[in-house]
């Protein structure tokens, strides 16, 4: 379907155009002519289906029909500062040839910031997109002009109960008008999620996509190591392959920061990614990383969901996600946009179960890679036999026991080709739109 056929306004077709959008993603044929319509919404769909632009064409089609002056027209509440960034930037392109005035509001920048969101939310911006405790930093000082709000987007909404914002989000919606149309998006649907809905939604339809599985191009393979050999083998295995776009996920700050180092020392070109950098030097690493000067990052999970970049080739889990959802959204980052992807997870003894848990969630096992015999013998897959161990901590180093040693070298098989078409309607638009402020 394309986008022409949802009768959308001509300049913004043009900036649809401009964006590199050809047709309409799954999520967006379902979503779009229900907001068109005025309908209340709730929608669960993974990453990369193009569901930020699901919700944004229709408010802006309907905002250049019926906007306020000197108000906030749209408010958009996402997790964290990255998304709100991404937002706004795809938002800047589409709306480019439309006089739609946008502005990003979240923490971590310096006073000036804050002063620009100060004048744009007192003097009225078609759409804001924010972080909650940041809005309720403005709304607390009684300058922020809601009163003709007509439409709430919450996106990535389970991340934000998660992340303990509901009092925050409750709190916000506090300050809006009853009468709004209400759009509700997220990537699973707990019970938490759907209370939430019952409380903020009159009457919505509701949207499943994909919930909770990884994008069937994906190439899975999981990594049965000892805590010891995961730095070895992350270095051979960069060694013996060719990708040009690598995206490394630690679950702690200090695996991080470890790893980067040991990689550094190594002679990759490698930066690591963080809440302890400050906002301008972790948007600098991911420019970096977006245009390809950058070919590995480590990071946390702050960028396993909400950040748009394109044409990873391989993703992996240095340590094991908490839980399904987390790793359905790391591996997510690869294979955006119709193309392929793979995915390597290292699995130590003591998040064997950890594991486990995930595998059920997917519905089927993930193959196991054999580890080069170089590193010497690994544990045996066996979950159940690690619960009963204890699977507790310092146990990296042993072996024997149920160790076993791998007889064949990794072969990089499943090397990633290289795409040159066209992205498709999921991929978030660039550009320098009109903003009222500073849009990240």
């Amino acid at each position: 379907m394309t986008f022409k056929e949802f009768g959308l306004n001509e300049s913004l077709l043009e900036g649809i155009d401009a964006s590199g959008y050809e047709n309409a993603t799954p999520v967006q044929e379902q979503v779009i002519p229900l907001i068109l319509a005025g309908k209340d919404i709730i929608a669960s769909a993974q990453t990369g289906t193009g569901k930020t632009a699901a919700f944004l064409l229709p408010i802006i089609n309907k905002l250049l029909a019926s906007r306020i002056d000197d108000q906030v027209n749209a408010l958009v509440i996402v997790p964290t500062r990255e998304l709100a960034v991404q937002i706004a930037q795809n938002l800047e392109g589409l709306a480019y040839f439309t006089e739609i005035s946008s502005i990003a509001v979240y923490g971590g920048g310096d006073g000036s910031n804050f002063t620009n969101e100060k004048q744009a939310l007192s003097r009225g911006a078609d759409i804001v997109i924010c972080t909650p405790g940041r809005m309720i930093a403005h709304l607390n000082m009684g300058y922020v002009r809601l009163q003709g709000l007509q439409y709430l987007v919450l996106d990535e909404a389970d991340r934000m109960l998660d992340m303990g914002f509901y009092d925050d989000i409750m709190k916000i919606i506090s300050f809006l008008p009853p009468k709004r149309q209400n759009l509700l998006f997220s990537a699973t649907m707990p019970v938490k999620i759907r209370d939430l809905a019952k409380k903020i939604l009159h009457e919505p339809e509701e949207i499943n996509i994909a919930i909770s599985k990884p994008p069937a191009k994906i190439v899975q393979r999981a990594f049965i190591v000892y805590d010891a050999q995961k730095i070895p083998l992350v270095k051979d295995l960069l060694k013996s392959t060719n990708f040009k776009s690598i995206l490394i996920f630690c679950s702690k700050k200090h695996n991080v920061k470890q790893l980067t180092m040991d990689l550094k020392r190594a002679r990759f070109n490698v930066k690591e990614i963080h809440s302890d950098l400050e906002q301008a030097e972790r948007e600098e690493v991911l420019l970096e990383f977006r245009s390809r000067r950058l070919q590995i990052l480590v990071a946390t999970d702050i960028l396993s969901r909400g950040i748009d970049i394109d044409n990873i080739d391989l993703v992996v889990n240095y340590d094991v996600p908490n839980d399904g959802e987390d790793y359905v959204h790391r591996i997510g980052r690869t294979a955006r946009a119709e193309t392929d992807g793979v995915a390597y997870t290292f699995v130590s003894e003591k998040e064997q179960n950890k594991f486990n848990t995930i595998e059920q969630l997917l519905g089927s096992p993930v193959p196991k890679a054999e580890v080069p015999e170089q590193f010497g013998p690994t544990p045996e897959y066996n979950p159940r036999k690690s619960r009963r161990t204890g699977g507790g901590g310092g146990g990296g180093h042993r072996q024997g026991g149920g160790g076993k040693s791998n007889g064949k070298r990794f072969q990089p098989q499943h090397q990633r080709r290289n795409n040159n078409g066209q992205n498709s309607a999921g991929r978030q638009g660039g550009g320098g739109g009109r903003s009222s402020g500073q849009a990240g």
